[in-house]
């Protein structure tokens, strides 16, 4: 009877590393997700307002002129290795006099890009910003896209903001963040 104890005590160390997915060691894109996450998000704020055009800039990267909100959800995860993973559903552009009156709850850019907006040190000792932008990825007129691409990440990389911008210009369309609705509650569909 001890030593059926003394064997299970042995072997649940190892049966713990079996249901936590197998050693460090294993290869393959399906195993990142154990590296540690920089940034991880179920919810970006699409470009409106003051956050229009040129005049306010986020880290050099300029919102588009028209407003944009997401219908359904965007959710992503960086990680140490500069894996960066997007799902979006449902960017599109907001019901607004700004908007393209024939793309109103669509998306007219045939692919999205993401950027990586880091801080980081220069060679000379000071803090400047290090944007960091995927290929494009296929979008759909719905807004839908699959972005996923390992970056080359400068470092270090402090305090990043991730956007999705046009596939052919470099304006966000979202960034991370949110905005909370009236009453204080953030509702699971809408987020600007």
């Amino acid at each position: 009877m001890k030593k059926a104890v003394l064997l299970a005590l042995l072997l649940l160390p190892a049966l713990g590393l079996v249901a936590w997915g197998g050693d460090d060691n294993s290869q393959g894109d399906n195993d990142n997700h154990r590296l540690p996450a920089i940034l991880a998000f179920d919810t970006m704020y699409g470009v409106e307002g003051p956050l229009l055009g040129s005049a306010n800039a986020i880290r050099g990267v300029v919102g588009d002129e028209a407003p944009w909100e997401i219908a359904h959800f965007i959710r992503g995860r960086l990680d140490t290795s500069g894996r960066l993973k997007i799902a979006v559903r449902g960017l599109v552009f907001a019901d607004d006099p700004l908007s393209p009156p024939d793309f109103i709850g669509k998306n007219d850019e045939p692919t999205f890009r993401a950027v990586v907006s880091c801080l980081t040190e220069s060679p000379q000792e000071t803090i400047v910003v290090a944007n960091v932008t995927t290929d494009p990825f296929p979008a759909s007129l719905q807004g839908d896209s699959f972005i996923q691409q390992k970056l080359d990440l400068p470092n270090p990389c402090i305090a990043p903001i991730i956007f999705v911008i046009a596939g052919s210009e470099d304006k966000w369309f979202a960034v991370t963040g949110f905005e909370a609705e009236e009453g204080g509650e953030e509702s699971a569909h809408h987020h600007r």
